[in-house]
């Protein structure tokens, strides 16, 4: 090969890098609106249906979105040795998205994303007991600064320490329990048989709560409850394909935006003003986060 294609390749591969980091951006940016859209939709309706009736309607119009990607699969992904455990994650799973409903009914927008953040963090330190993972010196300051972020936020002994907050934390602990049973999964299933069962078990098990609480919702409500379906698919959809056109450390940042809509909506929507602490608290966790993500790929990388 002439020097002049290797600089050409070399050139045509720093295009494709940077057209991969230029559209996995605006994947997650895209994810970012959509995850504001969900959550100011649930606030919103959460006024008159309850968040369990609204976690059932979320997965039904959820997977009746994603109903084309099963006539393209077929039953063929359901195939697997691990039911138990796909139950387990789907149990976990709607219990994180119960609790986060039910705080988004309570508490101010930007204030319940921003301690949602605190679930990877969750997820690390789970991963010690569970997995057996070992945390080195640098991600357990990263860890630190993460939890520090979350106590900005609410100033547990500065002021009363309100029940969404609360449900918010237990939620990003619960969501973190379900990350590692993804991972555990993942070393015999393979995404698409992951995802399956998500979808296809969610329904059924939000079900059960929200029959107690059970409402029928008017014109004005199922359109809030199609929105909440909608825009809650679509958000997982551009975030996992972002994660896998670019690399997670330069497009998970772009996450963060979500408060930033999610502030718009809050003030525009509900009048909802947010402090300089919940700035800062989110700042501060979704750093640790960064550093975490960035450490974990790192190590991921095989020595060449």
């Amino acid at each position: 090969m002439s020097r002049a294609d290797h600089d050409g390749g070399t050139a045509g591969h720093a295009i494709d890098n940077r057209g991969n980091v230029m559209r996995g951006a605006l994947l997650m940016a895209g994810a970012a609106v959509c995850y504001a859209i969900l959550h100011g939709s649930v606030r919103y309706i959460s006024a008159e249906i309850h968040p369990f009736e609204i976690t059932f309607f979320r997965n039904l119009f959820g997977f009746i979105v994603l109903l084309p990607w099963f006539v393209v699969h077929g039953l063929k992904p359901l195939r697997t040795r691990r039911i138990g455990l796909h139950l387990l994650r789907a149990t976990s799973n709607v219990v994180a998205m119960m609790m986060f409903f039910m705080a988004l009914s309570m508490t101010p927008l930007v204030l319940v994303q921003a301690l949602g953040f605190t679930a990877p963090l969750f997820a690390t330190v789970l991963a010690i007991f569970i997995l057996g993972e070992r945390v080195r010196l640098r991600r357990w300051v990263a860890l630190i600064a993460g939890f520090v972020g979350a106590l900005i936020i609410i100033r547990p002994g500065i002021q009363p320490i309100d029940t969404g907050s609360l449900l918010t934390l237990g939620s990003a602990a619960v969501w973190g329990f379900t990350l590692i049973t993804i991972k555990i999964l993942s070393r015999t299933d393979s995404a698409v048989t992951i995802t399956a069962y998500m979808v296809l078990l969610m329904s059924p098990l939000s079900l059960l709560p929200a029959l107690y609480y059970w409402t029928w919702p008017d014109g004005q409500a199922w359109f809030w409850l199609v929105v909440c379906g909608v825009a809650g698919t679509a958000a997982q959809l551009l975030m996992a394909q972002s994660f896998r056109v670019a690399e997670a450390t330069v497009v998970l940042p772009i996450d963060f935006t979500k408060i930033v809509w999610g502030a718009l909506i809050g003030y525009l929507a509900f009048g909802e003003v947010v402090d300089i602490w919940t700035w800062i608290g989110a700042a501060v966790i979704f750093s640790g986060i960064t550093y975490i993500t960035y450490r974990e790929r790192k190590l991921a990388k095989p020595l060449k």
